[in-house]
């Protein structure tokens, strides 16, 4: 049947696949696949061998992408931690403004505010009379329509309101309990 197999460690070296009839079908194998080199390499050295002017060259600068991507390629890339970022705080206000230039400040805008909330009241009002011409020209009950969106606005406000009055109860809430919180860090 052919030689046994002689097991690894009694063999100090060589594979158990050293099998004759192992080696045999393995070669067989290699022999019949595409992926076999031997030929290839049997062949490069056959033409490499042979006296030509400018074999060595040819081989320096058929080498030559090879050794550049690989040195592109084992490259290492170090990135620097990025500077803290300088934080700047409202800077179109003086730093050194009195409490009383801060108040006349804010009334002003405020000021600002409530004419651009009335000019926007007037606007939308002028819009709402003329939808009701052409709701009245073309036969509807504008009547009817102004009083449900009249309804609608004041549910909307409502709900603004309520949102509002939501989020100022969470904001008094947390600055109760951070006040809780100081007082119980700094009592002896």
């Amino acid at each position: 049947m052919g030689e046994p197999c002689i097991p690894l460690s009694a063999n100090a070296g060589k594979l158990p696949l050293a099998h004759p009839v192992l080696r045999a079908y393995i070669a067989g194998m290699l022999e019949n696949s595409r992926f076999n080199p031997s030929p290839g390499v049997k062949d490069f050295w056959s033409e490499f061998r042979k006296p030509q002017p400018f074999r060595w060259l040819i081989l320096a600068l058929s080498s030559l992408p090879l050794a550049v991507m690989l040195y592109w390629l084992s490259g290492e890339t170090v990135y620097k931690t990025p500077d803290r970022p300088q934080i700047t705080y409202i800077t179109t206000f003086d730093p050194d403004r009195t409490e009383a230039e801060i108040i006349a400040s804010n009334e002003a805008n405020q000021e600002v505010k409530e004419l651009r909330a009335a000019k926007r009241a007037e606007v939308e009002q002028k819009k709402r009379d003329l939808y009701k011409a052409l709701g009245a020209v073309a036969g509807m009950d504008v009547e009817e329509i102004d009083e449900r969106g009249r309804e609608t606005r004041a549910a909307e406000a409502e709900a603004r309101k309520a949102e509002l009055d939501r989020l100022m109860r969470r904001d008094a809430e947390a600055d109760a309990a951070s006040e809780a919180t100081d007082r119980e860090s700094t009592a002896p």
